[in-house]
């Protein structure tokens, strides 16, 4: 019997589902959604908020600030709502309805950023609001989850040692990017524990992390319109980049078997599987992460009326193919350490 008494305590860490049946290759999916938070940023989230109360940064009278597309700011808002913090997140328009009406349920104020004025895109509005609300108020704290490196300290210490323990003959690991705290906090662990541990991310078409101009992204967790002052490329074998109707069909497939899954999720079992595809797999060993579940996407990705007019027709056909097949696969990829 588990009993906890604030919320982040309680994190299911040994959760995996077995792909193959699913999609024809061999692939373990790390569930990261199983917990009061939903999502894999609670970890993130946990590691960032004690590391500021340990060096006195937080105090009682603190207000936490933060942008987010979604998902840390529900962490953010459960934790600040255990430890009776004031918490206000920027997030933008392409937030999810649910996620928002979440962060407002446990006492959380979110404003919502929908001008691109200044020519960094929603993300850059996103900070210039972060950075007016500090120089405005002294009590603001913002964690920064861009640039604070226990961001991916969470992972170097939780996620990837759990993965090492379940898979120590592991070959391949797939992980979705954004901040790319839990991809460098992987990468890392991996590169001392076992470096010839394949690291390949995961990234949306329209995302500038590995260079590029950034495009149109509709569904919000993975992807940046800029490249992560926490990424350090050195450590990255691969990078594979999704198109959001390969996330968006990738989904809906794994829905059609019982699992809803979020978008992020979406993409890095859509990258996963045209990697593989690709690769060969006999006698490899791989697995992706899972950041997230799915219901803060119905009214979204599994809404037939949003998906067919932002994708077409051709996402919402149930054909029984894997995202691997080469009629799917719409992924692009490159080497990206030397």
């Amino acid at each position: 019997m588990t009993v906890i008494s604030v919320p982040q305590a309680f994190n299911e860490e040994d959760l995996y589902v077995d792909l193959g049946p699913t999609t024809g290759h061999p692939l373990f999916l790390k569930c990261e959604g199983f917990n009061f938070a939903g999502s894999i940023k609670l970890k993130a989230a946990t590691e960032m908020v004690e590391a500021a109360e340990r060096s006195g940064l937080l105090t009682e009278d603190s207000i936490l600030v933060e942008s987010s597309s979604g998902n840390l700011g529900v962490a953010l808002s459960m934790i600040a709502a255990g430890k009776g913090y004031r918490f206000l997140c920027v997030t933008d328009s392409h937030c999810n309805l649910t996620t928002r009406l979440m962060m407002e349920a446990m006492g959380s104020d979110v404003h919502v950023v929908s001008d691109e004025a200044g020519g960094g895109g929603l993300l850059g509005a996103r900070l210039a609001l972060v950075r007016a609300l500090c120089a405005s108020d002294d009590r603001c704290v913002w964690l920064s989850q861009y640039t604070n490196a226990n961001n991916w300290k969470a992972h170097y210490r939780r996620t990837a040692p759990a993965i090492a323990r379940a898979f120590p003959r592991l070959d391949t690991l797939f992980v979705g990017v954004g901040t790319t705290g839990t991809l460098m906090g992987c990468a890392r662990f991996f590169r001392a524990w076992n470096p010839s541990v394949r690291i390949v991310a995961v990234d949306s078409v329209g995302s500038a992390v590995f260079g590029g101009v950034p495009g149109r992204r509709m569904i919000p967790g993975l992807g940046m319109s800029m490249k992560p002052p926490l990424l350090d490329e050195a450590y990255v074998d691969e990078a594979v980049s999704v198109e959001e109707a390969d996330t968006v069909r990738t989904c809906r497939m794994l829905a059609r078997r019982g699992f809803l899954f979020g978008g992020s999720t979406g993409t890095v079992v859509s990258g996963a599987t045209g990697w593989l595809a690709r690769h060969g797999t006999r006698g490899t060993t791989a697995v992706a992460i899972a950041p997230d579940l799915g219901e803060r996407y119905l009214d979204t990705i599994y809404q037939a009326n949003w998906a067919r007019a932002l994708y077409g027709d051709d996402v919402l056909v149930p054909d029984g193919r894997t995202p691997g097949s080469p009629r799917r696969s719409r992924t692009t990829w490159r080497p990206v350490a030397p």
